[in-house]
């Protein structure tokens, strides 16, 4: 049975991916979810605010004394506030890529196009086989409209473009007006693939203390339904290559997301809840489904149940919704 499949023009053993998150930060654990079956490993991301804030000290440091702003320096995270600098993120990544036998994805996470970009490179001559830039951004001003937020993502895109020969991944938010739209855009610019979906830590409000609370929750199978609905919506039509992330927690979402389409699976929840043998269970699982079932490869597969191929499109779109809402069957009560 063939489980290879191509993702971002890699060729990978298997469709699963360790995702970017905070076992990356640990060599051992990399190592382990590879051991386990993991095709690919992305690396935790380099945010924009870190590397601004290293600019911003290093500044302060060539200029002593100068702190025309320093409440405005209060807003970014100090130096010890993320897992890795950097310095130390090159370091960590060229180490990865040479002991591990699979392609190493680096991340970045921001939202403007400036000088910070240059990391890319960095990254790229590191060792990366490929990067995923993270745009983790809720678009929140009132005056800024839905061609404003994807340009900006848009220049981004051009201004890695430039730097790097490595293939490049976006890593999307579903809050786009026209997504599928969106997503011919930056293939068009040259972006290699797209993720689906970044997923947004929601704050919580204690009442008593009058405080929000920032609280991780783990991602549980429900949230990849609407994760299954645009790789349907996408796969064949607006992106060369596609992968997703959120939701991915047995065999069967593994089958599931790439039947809509697919070409990569991006697990973390998962992973952080059993530990990177993890992967041997999806595998092994995945495995028994595919021989049970008769398929003789993830490519016979992948984009089956796609909006191309699905022999009822409405099941995508409109008429699904209409259906569900008439369906309840506590309606007539």
């Amino acid at each position: 049975m063939d489980f290879s499949t191509r993702y971002l023009g890699l060729t990978l053993k298997n469709p699963l991916i360790l995702g970017a998150s905070p076992l990356a930060h640990d060599r051992d654990a990399v190592c382990r979810a590879v051991d386990a079956g993991a095709a690919a490993v992305v690396m935790h991301s380099l945010f924009e605010e870190q590397l601004t804030a290293e600019e911003v000290a290093h500044d302060r440091h060539a200029a002593p004394g100068v702190e025309e702003f320093a409440e405005a320096s209060s807003w970014l995270p100090s130096p010890a506030g993320y897992a890795l600098g950097p310095a130390e993120y090159l370091e960590h990544l060229a180490r990865l890529k040479r002991d591990l036998p699979v392609p190493v994805i680096g991340s970045l996470n921001g939202v403007t196009a400036r000088g910070w970009l240059r990391y890319a490179k960095q990254i790229e001559e590191a060792g990366a086989d490929a990067l995923e830039l993270n745009v983790y951004q809720l678009a929140t001003d009132p005056d800024e409209g839905a061609e404003a937020v994807e340009s900006r993502i848009l220049a981004m895109v051009a201004e890695i473009g430039r730097t790097i020969a490595i293939p490049l991944a976006v890593k999307l938010s579903p809050f786009h007006t026209a997504l599928a739209h969106f997503a011919r855009r930056l293939t068009d610019a040259g972006v290699a693939g797209l993720v689906v979906f970044n997923r947004f830590y929601q704050p919580d409000i204690d009442v008593a203390e009058l405080e929000v609370h920032h609280r991780l929750q783990l991602s549980t199978s429900s949230e990849l339904l609407l994760r299954l609905r645009w790789l349907a919506i996408l796969h064949g039509r607006c992106a060369k290559s596609l992968a997703v992330t959120g939701g991915v927690h047995d065999a069967t979402d593994v089958v599931k997301a790439i039947m809509a389409g697919a070409d990569a699976v991006q697990t973390v929840s998962g992973v952080l809840r059993h530990g990177p043998a993890q992967f041997a269970t999806l595998l092994g699982a995945f495995e028994s489904w595919l021989s049970e079932h008769e398929y003789e490869s993830v490519a016979q597969m992948r984009g089956s149940m796609s909006l191309l191929k699905c022999p009822d499109p409405s099941a995508y779109e409109r008429a699904n919704y209409i259906q569900m809402l008439q369906s309840w069957p506590g309606r007539e009560r």
